[in-house]
C-alpha cells in the first residue's frame, strides 16, 4: 500500500474562526445541559493532542509544519478542534439524542463553510502541516481489528437479540463522522492541498474515514454503556442504575426520535414516558 500523506493548508484566520465555533458549540451543549458530552469532548481533545504530538511527532517523527509556526500550538488547536467536535458528536449519536439532526447539521455546515469564509476574508502566509502514516497505520489497524473482533465474537455468542451490538450503527457513526470533516476539508481546499492527483486525495479521504476515528468506536461504545448504566448526562447518579447488560438492552430499544425518554438523558424519564402513554 502506498504511503498515505495527510496534509492541510490553511490561513491563520481559519484557526480563529474555528476556535470561535468551538466555544459556540460547547456553549450550546451546556445550554442544553449536555454536561457529559462536553467532558467527553474535552477529554478526547486532550487524548488527540497526546497521540498527535507525543506519538505521531515525538515518537514516530511523522509530523512537520511550515517555517515560522509552532507545531505544538497548531497541533493543540487541531487536537482540541477535531477531538472535541468528533467525540462530542459521537457521544450524541450513541446516546441517540433527540436533537441529533440539529447537532449534525450545525457541525457539517461549519466544516463546509469555515474554509470558504477563510478563503474570502483571510490573509497572510498559509500554514502547511502534514504527517506521513506508514510508521503507525499498522498499529491503528490492529486496534480497529481487535475492537471490532471483540464485538463480533460477542454477537456470535448471544442468543438474545436484545443483547447484540448494532454493528451497522457503530460503523455508520465511526465512518461518517470522519468522512464528514475529511470531505469538508477536501472541498475547502485544505486537505491534501498541493496534491496534483485526485486519486491521492481520494485515497487519503477514504483510508482516514475507514480507519482513524472508526478504530475507537468499540471502545467509546463500551465506555458509554458503562457510564450511562449508572449516571446521567447531567453527571448525576441514575435513579435506577442498571447492569452493563441491561444497558445494552436499553440502548438498543432507544430511538433518536424519543431519545429524551432515556433514563440516561433525563432523570424523570420514566414519569415522562408514562405521561406520554
Amino acid at each position: 500500500m502506498p504511503e498515505i500523506i495527510a496534509r492541510r493548508q490553511f490561513l491563520p484566520l481559519y484557526i480563529w474562526l474555528d476556535t470561535a465555533f468551538l466555544l459556540l458549540f460547547a456553549g450550546l451543549l451546556l445550554y442544553k445541559k449536555k454536561y457529559m458530552t462536553v467532558l467527553v469532548g474535552l477529554l478526547f481533545g486532550i487524548v488527540y493532542f497526546l497521540v498527535d504530538f507525543g506519538i505521531f511527532h515525538l515518537l514516530c517523527g511523522a509530523r512537520s509544519i511550515s517555517e515560522g509556526h509552532s507545531l505544538a500550538l497548531v497541533l493543540l488547536w487541531m487536537s482540541l478542534s477535531y477531538g472535541f467536535t468528533n467525540f462530542a458528536w459521537i457521544w450524541l449519536w450513541i446516546s441517540k439524542d433527540k436533537h441529533l439532526l440539529e447537532w449534525s447539521a450545525l457541525i457539517l455546515f461549519w466544516w463546509l463553510c469555515c474554509p470558504m469564509l477563510t478563503a474570502t476574508f483571510g490573509s497572510g502566509e498559509p500554514i502547511v502541516i502534514q504527517r506521513t502514516t506508514g510508521s503507525y497505520h499498522g498499529y491503528m489497524a490492529a486496534i480497529l481489528f481487535v475492537g471490532y473482533l471483540g464485538l463480533i465474537v460477542w454477537n456470535l455468542r448471544q442468543t438474545d437479540r436484545a443483547l447484540k451490538v448494532n454493528l451497522l450503527w457503530l460503523l455508520a457513526i465511526g465512518i461518517l463522522v470522519q468522512l464528514g470533516w475529511e470531505t469538508g476539508l477536501l472541498l475547502g481546499g485544505i486537505r491534501s492541498a498541493g496534491f496534483e492527483s485526485f486519486s491521492d486525495k481520494l485515497l487519503t479521504l477514504v483510508t482516514n474515514s475507514l480507519l482513524e476515528t472508526n478504530l475507537g468506536m468499540p471502545y467509546i461504545y463500551a465506555i458509554f454503556l458503562a457510564y450511562s448504566a449508572k449516571f446521567t448526562e447531567r453527571l448525576k447518579r441514575r435513579q435506577s442504575p442498571v447492569s452493563f447488560l441491561d444497558r445494552i438492552r436499553e440502548n438498543n430499544a432507544e430511538k433518536v426520535k424519543n431519545g429524551a425518554f432515556s433514563p440516561y438523558l433525563e432523570e424523570n424519564a420514566p414519569a415522562k414516558q408514562k405521561a406520554n402513554g
